[in-house]
């Protein structure tokens, strides 16, 4: 018998009996008083009442309480279950066991709810965040294009330079467009990662090599550490890391200081990984912008960022890979001192 059906018939036990007590004083009282008191009338009379009473209000609470309880509890347990109602899951008339589920169902909903809001927020800013990132280089564009088919065009010094800065604008876009290529296909798991063997050492010069002449403008000097001298094989997407060793020294070079320093060390953090250190001395980071540094789109100096160009992606797609790799990536600065992003990578198999 299940404990549900041992409950019901308990419940209407329960009330049989008082039921039947109450009746039972009554007759005798009555019988009493009209001088036709017999004991074995009364108990008769009592089993009868007794069983009457539990038939009937058994029936009365399957029919009326069970049936409606049942109907709830199924309604619960579909919005719960994705695949549509768990039939192996028990039916019960326990008031206190289906209180707890719509206490639990609530608070999933109130969960799920806030997740809406926060996602709808989030899609509001990311709109306008792109919507503004494009809006820049398509009016730039448009001007230098305007200002060509107005009459500019006839002046060939004018012609050339006006082309050059508009085709600035368009690679721009492109860039941006590029960028939220990827990262959307980093989310949804359609770039799938190739990981191979490789000297992690090899990239980091092939990188800084990328890199010199943007360095060099600002002279800033690049460095591995003297340490990390011999070959450190890691086993990772080699592309993909690649790009996060570009993302990272681009904002190192483009928010250094003139004459400073950018070094990159490699350090074994155990038996299995190693930790990629990249540490500049410049203008650091205030710690109350650490926490939303990978976020798409955000700059903690809207203006200085932007005139540095980029698509204020570059810090998000190093989150998504290091993540698509199960790996973890830290922050560490100090406003007016500099900075330091770490990522630990898989050793080689």
């Amino acid at each position: 018998m299940s404990s549900s059906l041992k409950k019901t018939y308990k419940f209407a036990g329960t009330t049989a009996l008082l039921l039947t007590f109450f009746l039972t004083l009554f007759l005798s009282v009555f019988l009493f008083y009209i001088d036709q008191f017999n004991g074995k009338l009364i108990i008769l009379s009592s089993l009868f009442c007794f069983v009457l009473s539990f038939i009937l209000i058994q029936y009365r609470v399957d029919r009326y309480i069970f049936k409606r309880i049942e109907k709830i509890y199924n309604d619960v347990i579909f919005l719960e279950s994705e695949t549509g109602p768990v039939n192996s899951v028990p039916l019960s008339t326990d008031l206190d066991f289906l209180s707890k589920e719509l206490s639990k169902y609530t608070r999933l909903k109130k969960m799920e709810l806030e997740s809406f809001r926060a996602r709808e927020e989030f899609r509001k800013e990311f709109v306008g965040n792109v919507a503004h990132e494009l809006k820049t280089p398509l009016f730039t564009v448009q001007g230098y294009i305007a200002t060509l088919l107005d009459g500019a065009m006839e002046d060939s010094e004018v012609l050339e330079k006006y082309l050059k800065r508009a085709d600035k604008g368009v690679d721009r876009l492109i860039y941006i467009v590029k960028d939220l290529d990827m990262i959307t296909k980093i989310e949804f798991g359609d770039a799938k990662l190739e990981k191979t063997n490789f000297d992690i050492l090899e990239l980091i010069n092939n990188v800084f090599e990328q890199l010199e002449m943007k360095a060099k403008k600002k002279n800033i000097t690049l460095s591995l550490d003297e340490l990390s001298t011999s070959s450190v094989y890691v086993h990772a997407d080699m592309e993909r890391i690649q790009q996060v060793l570009t993302n990272l020294l681009v904002n190192s070079i483009k928010y250094g200081h003139t004459n400073g320093t950018t070094e990159v060390s490699i350090e074994a953090l155990d038996d299995a990984k190693v930790v990629v250190r990249i540490t500049d001395n410049g203008e650091g980071i205030e710690e109350e912008y650490i926490p939303r540094l990978f976020e798409r789109f955000y700059r903690v100096d809207k203006s200085g960022a932007r005139s540095e160009g980029g698509s204020g992606l570059g810090l998000a797609i190093v989150k998504h890979i290091i993540e698509a790799h199960e790996e973890k990536i830290f922050i560490e600065s100090k406003y007016g001192i500099g900075s330091e992003f770490s990522f630990t990578l898989q050793k080689q198999e």
